[in-house]
């Protein structure tokens, strides 16, 4: 996966937007408002994920390519290079799988969120990070 591809499956999902906020480089991708995935544009080397963080300590331990996401709260957020033992199917897991978590406790108000979890049930989306051996 490089760039191009990570960025067109994040707006593959639903009620995705993309933007600048901090600067220039730094392009932020969002559900309904809210952060769960970032991507610096003038070194794309990897992204940053929100992550359970039970699941987050378990991907550190087991993948080098995976690290606590740097100026973020490393408890929640990882950050993962593109190149290493990841497939590109255990990548858009891992962006997926911050995608719905975020979804699910991050947007409000909460008839926002329950039409938008509406949404990407009825569109087959499904966090099947818990599948995938940690």
């Amino acid at each position: 996966m490089d760039i191009v591809e990570f960025r067109e499956f994040c707006l593959s999902l639903p009620e995705v937007e993309e933007c600048l906020p901090f600067d220039e480089v730094t392009l932020v991708f969002k559900v309904a408002g809210r952060i769960f995935s970032i991507v610096g544009l003038d070194n794309p080397v990897g992204f940053v994920v929100k992550c359970d963080p039970e699941r987050a300590i378990a991907l550190r331990d087991r993948y080098p390519q995976v690290k606590g996401a740097f100026h973020l709260n490393k408890r929640h957020w990882n950050s993962i290079t593109f190149e290493g033992r990841l497939s590109d199917r255990q990548l858009q897991q891992e962006i997926r799988h911050s995608y719905l978590l975020v979804a699910k406790l991050n947007v409000v108000p909460k008839a926002r969120r329950v039409a938008l979890l509406e949404q990407i049930q009825h569109e087959g989306i499904v966090d099947d990070a818990e599948r995938f051996d940690a």
